[in-house]
């Protein structure tokens, strides 16, 4: 069963930081890298949640990332009913960069065919009542709140409020996600005395699960910053530090 959780945000290095977790000798992750429990298979139950990890022995912690997790609303009730001591880690990317990537991964995917203008204006349409859904019915599944969150996935806030509901802010250790990439070592070493486990040193920090997408006009990139600039201020006072975005 695991020890910790990467929660979140999707598209913001989480492939990369478990990878480089599962490097150190006292953590082993679950093969599958998306287990999906808490969001789209809890009503397997445990036992099903139990054979996804490796056997690992007392000294051995054990671990997945699941970035749908952050977003779910009741995913953090489940967590905490079932794991109430767990550790939990977020990784939070700039939110106009990630809503970008968001798309074009779901356009690789086959899981979006609209323009990006066209499903950035239909994304409140499309999510709309879903949380709630969500919420009220455990073995209800949401296409659209999954896949065509790009800017609500941005909220990052409101998303934290509600672990914090849960669980103790000291529990939920909050990155920004270009400390990953920019200073991996460093940020490998943070999540690693958050978990209470050595450091260790490594030579390579591959970027796993990345997209290269520079062409974004001027005027959508301008729309989303302004959509998100209030949110970005709320969170960086919550958080009493300033990412800039």
């Amino acid at each position: 069963m695991p020890d910790f959780l990467i929660i979140g945000a999707q598209k913001s290095g989480t492939t990369s930081a478990l990878h480089y977790l599962n490097q150190h000798p006292q953590i082993q992750v679950a093969p599958q890298k998306e287990v999906h429990y808490f969001d789209l298979y809890y009503s397997q139950g445990l036992s099903w949640y139990q054979q996804q990890f490796p056997k690992a022995d007392e000294h051995t912690l054990t671990g997945e990332a699941s970035p749908y997790y952050i977003i779910h609303p009741d995913v953090p009730r489940r967590v905490a009913a079932d794991f109430p001591n767990i550790k939990l880690i977020a990784l939070l990317r700039n939110p106009v960069e990630r809503a970008i990537s968001h798309y074009h991964h779901a356009i690789k995917e086959g899981l979006e065919t609209l323009p990006l203008e066209e499903a950035l204006a239909q994304e409140p349409i499309r999510l709309a009542g879903e949380a709630q859904k969500l919420e009220d019915n455990p073995n209800y599944h949401s296409y659209a709140y999954q896949h065509h969150s790009y800017v609500t996935r941005g909220y990052y806030l409101q998303q934290l409020q509600r672990w914090w509901a849960y669980f103790p802010k000291p529990q939920l250790l909050i990155l920004h996600s270009n400390d990953l990439y920019h200073q991996p070592q460093t940020t490998l070493n943070r999540i690693l005395d958050f978990l209470n486990l050595p450091q260790l040193t490594l030579t390579e920090f591959p970027t796993l699960n990345s997209g290269n997408y520079s062409h974004l006009s001027q005027s959508i990139q301008q729309q989303l910053q302004e959509r998100f600039r209030p949110h970005n201020q709320r969170l960086f006072a919550a958080l009493n530090q300033n990412w800039d975005w």
